[in-house]
């Protein structure tokens, strides 16, 4: 038996795609494991924006839908 207890998991939907992610895992977490810059995305839970400040404190839930727009400068 493993000590290490896991824990459940989640279904979103991201950017209208299904994706797994670990109960308690916040806005901030997730843009971290997709290796985007915070200060340069936009997110959108459920269809209200998500404030960036809040992005540490705005916990996952099953079902959320949540969608991700990246800025990539250029001319």
């Amino acid at each position: 038996m493993t000590e290490a207890a896991t824990l459940p998991i989640l279904t979103i939907q991201l950017n209208g795609e299904p994706r797994r992610a670990a109960a308690g895992m916040t806005v901030a977490d997730l843009v971290d494991e997709l290796g985007l810059n915070p200060k340069k995305v936009a997110v959108e839970r459920n269809l209200e924006i998500v404030p960036r400040s809040t992005y540490p404190m705005v916990a996952l839930v099953d079902g959320d839908q949540l969608e991700i727009v990246h800025f990539v400068g250029g001319g």
